[in-house]
């Protein structure tokens, strides 16, 4: 039975209390000089860099160099973070980087289509809506299931943390600028407690099924069938100008009994203007595009393909997460084991991206490795041909390379689904 609250705010900070929510802090230290073990290691680094070429490298070089890395690695450890000791990324002037798709759709459109601080929010009745129990949690939110009083039609009812207006008004615009999408979740109301003025979003409810319990059951047509439907999603919201910017099993709801799949959680969402620099601190870690973890803040739709890759490479090899880093940098490493470090330095120098020198080290040098390597026993009936030619295609380091959500829609991998989806519209 449904409990009614005296208001959401009661709720949220009940749960606040009894879950004791850690709140993420960043800390900010100023830099300690750099060591003298730090120094020589990077002294020998530039040695290094200035012979002729890897393979020229004597064994016994290979050898030292080997032994300074793990000093290195050991001293990181040891007094402070990577992300303390590794300063970001140089980025030279004069490389941009434009979308292939969809770059114009913003400078077209008038103002106010993207002009998301400007909105007036029409608030509904929170009186209309009642809690029946939490389904979620996130880095900006609480979730819970609710049910409308007139109809009692379930719900979800997303009561947003304390963040910034402008971020909340992003969300309210984007969530209004898809409304009707294809498998885009459907924002239905937007409410706030009139003492707290704390404001919940109401969407659609989706009967989802925990991807960890779900995509383990999945054949080979379901994968492929749910790719399909996110792709529309996708392709969709970048052809409206907007970029998801957290894809990932955790933001796509699949009731599988319905086979109904709702791409959700707007908030980091982001209208895509040619040229302008955006933040790289968006996505979880094992989504991230490699334009993220290098600094490239001229990103485009192209980044929800590298997640929606990392995202379609755990289903197939039934390896979740598929690139699994401890922090950022190691992520960049994890990414580089398999794609290699020749074609991660070939994306750099296209890009006029320079490395800190740490991160350079550390990241190393590893060939390209083949996908068959991941296949084993128990995945090779996901992992087929077709499967791993269009995840080859996703998984690119340059992100003007990824096909784009249309151009995934059209290769082979889909053309059972698109062999389905013709014949029932001819019957």
């Amino acid at each position: 039975m449904a409990v009614r609250p005296l208001n959401f705010t009661t709720i949220s900070l009940h749960h606040r209390h009894r879950h004791r929510h850690r709140l993420r802090l960043s800390l900010f230290f100023s830099p300690s000089p750099i060591s003298s073990s730090l120094a020589s290691t990077l002294s020998f680094l530039r040695g290094i860099a200035s012979k002729t070429s890897y393979s020229a490298v004597s064994q016994q070089q290979q050898q030292q160099q080997k032994l300074r890395k793990e000093l290195l690695l050991k001293e990181l450890k040891e007094t402070e973070t990577l992300a303390q000791k590794i300063g970001k990324a140089i980025r030279r002037p004069g490389v941009p980087s434009k979308s292939r798709v969809y770059a114009d759709v913003n400078v077209i459109r008038p103002k106010e289509y993207w002009d998301y601080e400007s909105l007036t929010i029409q608030w509904g009745e929170q009186d209309d809506y009642e809690v029946v129990r939490k389904v979620g949690r996130g880095k900006y939110s609480e979730v819970f299931e609710g049910v409308h009083c007139t109809d009692n039609e379930k719900c979800i009812i997303k009561i947003l943390k304390p963040v910034k207006k402008k971020k909340i008004k992003r969300e309210i615009k984007i969530l209004q600028n898809l409304c009707g999408g294809p498998n885009i979740v459907k924002l239905l109301d937007i409410v706030r407690d009139q003492q707290s003025k704390t404001p919940s979003l109401i969407f659609e409810y989706v009967n989802n099924t925990d991807f960890k319990v779900l995509y383990p059951t999945l054949s080979d047509y379901d994968v492929r069938y749910y790719i399909y439907e996110l792709l529309k999603a996708l392709d969709y919201c970048h052809s409206q100008g907007i970029m998801h910017r957290d894809v990932k099993p955790h933001n796509v709801m699949i009731d599988h009994e319905q086979r109904k799949l709702r791409l959700i959680d707007w908030g980091l969402a982001e209208f895509y203007h040619p040229g302008k620099e955006y933040n790289v601190r968006v996505a979880s870690r094992y989504f991230k595009g490699p334009e993220l973890l290098v600094d490239l803040q001229d990103y485009d739709y192209s980044l929800d393909l590298w997640s929606l890759g990392c995202m379609f490479a755990g289903m197939i090899f039934r390896k979740e997460p598929f690139f699994y880093g401890h922090d950022n940098y190691d992520q960049l490493i994890k990414i580089a084991k398999v794609l290699g470090t020749d074609e991660l330095n070939a994306y750099l120098n296209k890009y006029g991206i320079e490395l800190d020198p740490q991160l350079a080290f550390i990241v190393g040098r590893h060939s390209r490795k083949p996908w068959t390597k991941v296949i084993n026993a128990e995945n090779q009936h996901l992992a087929l041909p077709e499967a791993i030619d269009f995840l080859d295609k996703l998984l690119r380091y340059d992100h003007l390379e990824r096909l784009t959500a249309k151009e995934a829609m059209a290769h082979p991998y889909f053309y059972p689904i698109r062999n389905a989806e013709s014949s029932r519209i001819r019957t």
